[in-house]
């Protein structure tokens, strides 16, 4: 007689459909791995691992022939026979129960990402908010610098990253006169630097 926790074992063995699969295969005659793989349509390791564990748990054995070649029969095929049916309607409700669970976990991480999402655009906003007050920040105690949009472009330009002077060009629509003017002033203030050919602010993506 199987105890409580023998059963649930058991119980979840049986649960699977292929190894279920397998065992009604193995009613009809014993068979090779290649034999089990190649009728059901399993991989050769899928095939090995579900005949193992029912190995461990006496549902079946194996035995090798005289080419050395291994091959499985059931263990206990009455009792198997008999109860299978049972263990169907049973594993079927597993399966029903693990479905809802699936559906509720599934529900609750939807819910938790919403949240996350939300939480990540309030906390966006802010900083959105907080960047327009350094630029008005910038603009207005820097005037002799930031003469117009087109110097604090060139900075948020390159706080994202280091460019060259054509992709400086083609990111903030400046001309190139008017843009080799601001690079030079930023270079005098130390603002920006140059490593190779591209164009760098200090402190963000200087090396």
């Amino acid at each position: 007689m199987y105890d409580a926790m023998e059963v649930s074992r058991l119980l979840d063995i049986l649960g699977n459909r292929n190894r279920r699969r397998i065992i009604e295969l193995l009613r009809q005659k014993p068979c090779f791995v290649t034999e089990i793989s190649e009728t059901l349509m399993l991989s050769p390791k899928a095939v090995i691992d579900h005949l193992q564990m029912m190995e461990q748990e006496a549902i079946l054995s194996c035995q090798i022939d005289d080419r050395r070649r291994k091959y499985y029969y059931l263990e206990n095929d009455i009792l198997i026979d008999i109860n299978l049916k049972q263990v169907r309607k049973l594993a079927d409700l597993v399966e029903e129960v693990s479905k809802d669970q699936q559906l509720k976990n599934a529900v609750t991480m939807l819910g938790r990402m919403i949240k996350a999402h939300d939480m990540i655009l309030s906390n966006l906003e802010q900083v959105n908010h907080d960047i327009e007050i350094k630029i008005n920040d910038l603009a207005r105690n820097n005037k002799d610098l930031f003469r117009s949009e087109r110097e604090i472009t060139v900075i948020i330009a390159l706080s994202h990253d280091s460019l060259t002077l054509p992709e400086l060009q083609q990111v903030t629509d400046v001309s190139p006169k008017d843009l080799g003017e601001i690079l030079k002033r930023f270079e005098r203030k130390g603002l920006i630097g140059r490593t190779k050919e591209r164009y760098i602010l200090r402190g963000v993506n200087a090396e």
